[in-house]
């Protein structure tokens, strides 16, 4: 996935990836990530779990907009547990 965002900012876009795993994300090395702790296949959490997925994804956008570093990882796992 880091590959296409770095793609798509190139062409003036932000991008945001949603993480599972730090090792493999600081490999990839995604212009933005929020790591979240969740496991493998449940980027947003718990099914039809609609507080938590609504509040990440606000949270999501909330770093696209502040995240101004390239490569930067959040973990925000302490607020998002599984």
């Amino acid at each position: 996935m880091g590959l296409i965002q770095r793609a798509i900012e190139e062409a003036g876009i932000p991008t945001l990836s949603i993480s599972l795993n730090r090792t493999v994300t600081e490999k990839v090395k995604p212009p933005r990530a929020v790591l979240v702790g969740y496991p493998l296949g449940h980027p947003m959490g718990k099914p039809f779990d609609k507080k938590t997925q609504t509040s990440l994804l606000k949270e999501g956008l909330t770093l696209l907009r502040d995240i101004r570093v390239p490569g930067t990882l959040v973990d925000v796992s302490d607020r998002y547990r599984s």
